[in-house]
């Protein structure tokens, strides 16, 4: 049965698809493409301004094997939380993709002799904005909202992946307190993703703001880590999810204090350039 009209409040947001004969071209996919474009770009643009020029020239192939490992990560993540096929459409997770992407970006710099602290610095500015224009895609397919919310700022996704129908948010997310409605009413959430949207770009600013910072290069990937692992605790805690295992937080939250922890120990290795270090605007 079709989701139903209901007098739940909150804008209805149905997804963006392009069909292409028997190819459809989701929202998702389109923002994961412009996601990776801004991000090269960013960090390219970044590492040229500093003068490292062979890490700049690099980046097309680092970005690359960011793609493939972020990927593989990602689904393998998913794999692992919800025992799906590997080759079932959907089905990504964002922890592991960066974890993968990390993985992969330093095998490719290691591959090229270059240093993973140089370029981390610089790619730090473009995995925020990345991140930003990548959760775009998720308000456009309907997938990662939040919790129930009965507001008239509130939206509702009746083709969302899933549906944010009564019966979905019992039956996959735990939601209680929904009693006496029918199972197919579309029920208005918290627009998490445009959160997400937001504070993306709100790190996007800090790190622009610090990206001539006086201390050891490698030093901004650290808060790069912190603010994500920040930005994600929070966001969490209005998602609509059923993993809560760990004092009421989410295996989400559980790598996003991982996260922040690994960020203050890695400020505080690169916190004062060594003796004779050639500091940020080293040219390669």
């Amino acid at each position: 049965m079709p989701p139903t009209t209901t007098d739940f409040l909150g804008t209805t947001i149905h997804k963006f698809e392009i069909v292409l004969g028997p190819l459809p071209i989701t929202g998702f996919g389109i923002a994961m493409l412009m996601a990776f474009l801004i991000g090269q770009f960013v960090a390219t643009s970044e590492l040229t301004r500093r003068g490292q020029h062979d890490s700049a020239e690099a980046m097309g192939d680092i970005v690359v094997g960011a793609v493939i490992g972020g990927l593989l990560g990602a689904k393998i993540y998913y794999m692992i939380l919800f025992h799906e096929s590997f080759f079932s459409r959907g089905g990504f997770v964002f922890w592991g993709g960066l974890i993968g992407g990390i993985t992969a970006t330093a095998i490719v710099i290691r591959m090229k002799k270059l240093s993973f602290t140089r370029i981390s610095d610089a790619t730090a500015i473009g995995l925020a904005a990345a991140y930003s224009v990548g959760r775009s895609g998720c308000w456009a397919v309907g997938d990662d909202y939040g919790r129930p919310w009965n507001s008239a700022l509130a939206v509702k996704f009746p083709d969302g992946a899933p549906p944010s129908t009564v019966g979905n948010l019992v039956s996959q997310f735990g939601v209680t307190g929904v009693q006496g409605h029918p199972f197919t009413d579309v029920m208005g959430v918290y627009p998490t993703q445009l959160f997400e949207v937001t504070m993306g770009l709100v790190m996007f600013a800090i790190l622009w703001r610090m990206r001539d910072h006086k201390h050891a290069e490698g030093w901004l990937f650290g808060v790069y880590c912190v603010l994500a692992g920040v930005e994600r605790f929070i966001v969490e805690f209005f998602r609509a999810k059923d993993d809560r295992f760990f004092a009421g937080f989410t295996l989400a939250q559980t790598i996003a204090i991982g996260f922040v922890a690994l960020g203050v120990v890695w400020m505080q290795m690169r916190r004062t350039p060594r003796d004779g270090a050639p500091g940020i605007y080293a040219s390669t």
